[in-house]
């Protein structure tokens, strides 16, 4: 359990960082420069890098694509992942 002191400082420390991201605004710090999207910020034209979306799999298209179908839905709105799966195995793949 944490102390009077421990919990004041945390609490000091969280309010400077949040007074810290608001007066800097939205900033992400850059990882794989050569794979992410730049934009500019209209306000200070400060460059954003951000991480490009990973490509859905074969199976997570195939859930999106089925998913509102009602033979793979149970009566109470629930998926029926298994007989989702019966048929993601059984399709054609090109």
């Amino acid at each position: 359990m944490p102390t009077k002191r421990e919990r004041e400082y945390y609490r000091m420390g969280f309010l400077d960082g949040q007074r810290s991201v608001i007066s800097e605004g939205p900033r992400i710090l850059p990882r794989f420069r050569s794979e992410i999207a730049e934009e500019r910020i209209s306000e200070r034209e400060e460059i954003v890098y951000r991480k490009p979306k990973r490509k859905l799999s074969a199976w997570n298209k195939f859930v999106k694509a089925n998913s509102r179908k009602k033979e793979f839905r149970y009566r109470d709105g629930k998926l029926n992942l298994k007989k989702m799966g019966v048929a993601f195995r059984r399709k054609k793949r090109r």
